[in-house]
């Protein structure tokens, strides 16, 4: 018995495909972005003497790097996922 999704009975997939990749395409641009600033803004004020800023700046990057991480690992394991289905 092969038993696997039929990605073509629905309509409108490939509409949806396309709006998937542009949303993780923004996404990634967004986080390399808030990566490059945030570094910026931490090398900064650590060299000035602001902890404070530091802090927050030290905390954008770790979550520009998750989200940067979620985002790529994401399309990684649903592809894994299919193809394991497959498989079964």
């Amino acid at each position: 018995m092969n038993v696997f999704p039929d990605f073509g009975g629905l309509g409108g997939i490939d509409d949806l495909n396309v709006a998937i990749g542009a949303a993780l395409t923004i996404i990634l641009i967004v986080a390399v972005l808030m990566i490059m600033i945030c570094g910026i803004v931490w090398a900064i004020a650590t060299s000035t003497g602001n902890p404070a800023l530091a802090a927050k700046a030290r905390a954008g990057v770790f979550v520009a790097v998750g989200a940067a991480v979620l985002a790529g690992g994401g399309v990684s394991w649903v592809n894994w996922l299919i193809s394991v289905g497959e498989q079964l």
